[in-house]
Parts: C-alpha cells; structure tokens; sequence
C-alpha cells in the first residue's frame, strides 16, 4: 500500500473578466482551508494573461506572505510560478523571506511558462526561457545554501554575494518542477525535488512518472525521495448533474497544454463515495499530494470535500 498521501487545495487568485479578486476573502479563504485541514494551499502564478478579455490575477507570492502572516500549519504553495520572468538574485530573497514569515512552510513550483506576450513585457527572452530556468533554478539554490556566493550568469555578476537569513527548511524549501515535455521530466528527476503537474488521469500521471524515475535513477537519485503532486479538479454531487457543470467551467476558464497528457476527462465528479473511489484510483500511483480544484471554489463544495470525502480516504 503507497504511502499516505497529502491532500492541499487551490485557491483563485485568478478570476474570470469582469469578476476581480478580492484580496481580503482569499486571505479569508486561505485562513479557513488551514481549520479545514488541508495540508496545503496553492495559486497560480502569471503577471500578464490574456487580453481581451483578460484574466485579473493576484500576485502570487505577495498573496502567500499575506496568507502566511494569518497561519499557522498549512504549507503554502506556487503551481506553478514562472520562474524564468523573474530576476533569481530578488527572487531568492523574496522566497526565503517567505519561509521564514511562514517558519517552514513554503513549498516551490516553478515551471518555463508558455506565455509569449508576458516574456516580452518583461524582456526576457522567450526562446531561452528553459535555458534561463536552469540558470536561475542554480543562482536560488546556491544562494540558499552557501555563504558566498561568486559567479557570472548572463547579465548577472555575483561577487561574494552574500544573503542572510537562509530559509527556515534546510537545505532549501521543496523546488517541484511543472511541465510534460522530456527535458521538463528530466529537470525535475536531477536538478528540482520533485514533480507537479495537473489535470493528470491515474494513467497519464503513471506514464510520465515512469520517465522520471528512469532519469532520476539515471543520475544516481532515489526516485522515492522525490516529491510529486498532480492537481484534480472535483465536483461532488449527482453525476448526472455534475458532469455538465463541470464540463461547462473547465471549457470556460481553463486551458490545457498541447502535447500533454492533461485532460478534462481527469475531474472528480459524483457522490462523495464515487469521488472517493476516483481519488483512490489517483493514491494508487504512489503520489504523494493531491491538489483538489474545487468547482467554481464554491463553499458548499469545499465543505463537502473536506467533511464527506476525504473522511473516507483517511479511513
């Protein structure tokens, strides 16, 4: 029998135009994920998206300190954050400032991004933007772990950079890479701790971890010692009633990646004992946290999750 897996919960810090977030309920909401007992909470992460119409969204990390500071024991998460649009040398102080304000609890996703507009307004540029991740994912780490810290990277000269304090977690927080391509696998099982990705069936998430041990074992890692985490949307209710709801919503505000193995037919939909045994089938794979995408974030169907469901997992 695998492991006791993790159960975490997203959080909406985009919404659909016109609607905007609401800054003070999301960190109302976040307080109130931790009394339900998830293990975890994640946002997602862009800076620009979309155009007309747009996508408003809230920071990511700037939500996660505020969600931090209200807190006391629910790990907070990025699925994932664009690493390659932001500068590593600020980056790596505002993500160990994070674990420190939350003691402990930051857990990293980042991924290459796909948003070619976002890159140029950024200045970045998008064509090296896997180059750029490994470059950047080396500058945190090193600046994390070591006292000094001396190098030149593109644009980036380091002399005897020196940033105190380090992160609470040692050697660093938890970097999961986001992705499905083989070089993404590949970073993930050598040069990240783990793997997150969404929208996964039991057997697409089989497929692609199957790679990720053969490169992690490759390179001399455990594959058993790495972290990994597929996001679930969830409906509970009658099926025959759910399946449309569900369909209609993810149609409407969700894009799935060209080329990976993400599908909509992944959605937890049916009675608490149906969506039970859906996620069961999900534990059966060995990963270890489970991210649940609830429909629309409704409140009913959060408390249903957390007192109807997840009851009948932890038995």
């Amino acid at each position: 029998m695998p492991a006791p897996v993790a159960f975490g919960i997203a959080m909406r810090n985009f919404t659909r135009f016109p609607e905007m977030p609401d800054a003070g309920a999301l960190i109302d909401y976040g307080v109130r994920m931790e009394e339900l007992g998830f293990e975890s909470l994640w946002v997602w992460d862009h800076i620009l998206l979309g155009t007309d119409p747009n996508f408003p969204i809230i920071d990511s990390l700037s939500l996660l300190t505020a969600v931090a500071a209200r807190t006391k024991t629910i790990k907070v998460g990025t699925g994932v954050l664009v690493l390659p649009l932001r500068n590593p040398v600020i980056l790596a102080k505002q993500l160990s400032s994070l674990d420190l304000i939350s003691n402990g609890r930051l857990i990293l996703g980042a991924a290459v991004g796909w948003y070619k507009r976002e890159f140029d307004a950024v200045g970045i540029p998008y064509e090296r933007r896997g180059r750029i991740m490994d470059r950047n994912l080396d500058i945190l780490k090193r600046l994390w772990t070591e006292d000094s810290v001396t190098g030149e990277w593109d644009e980036l000269n380091l002399r005897n950079a020196v940033m105190f304090p380090k992160p609470v977690q040692k050697p660093h927080p938890p970097i999961l890479v986001g992705g499905y391509v083989d070089v993404v696998l590949k970073r993930a099982a050598t040069k990240g701790d783990g793997w997150l990705t969404y929208f996964y069936t039991p057997e697409g998430y089989t497929e692609a971890w199957a790679k990720i041990t053969a490169y992690a074992e490759e390179a001399g890692r455990d594959p058993a010692a790495l972290y990994s985490l597929n996001q679930l949307p969830i409906y509970i209710g009658p099926r025959e009633v759910g399946m449309a709801k569900m369909s209609e919503w993810l149609n409407a505000e969700w894009d799935l990646s060209k080329g990976s193995l993400s599908t909509f037919d992944s959605a937890i939909v049916g009675t608490p004992a149906e969506c039970a045994e859906q996620i069961a089938r999900h534990i059966e794979t060995g990963v270890k946290k489970i991210v649940f995408v609830p429909w629309r974030y409704e409140k009913e169907q959060i408390d249903l999750l957390a007192h109807e469901v997840l009851p009948l997992l932890r038995r």
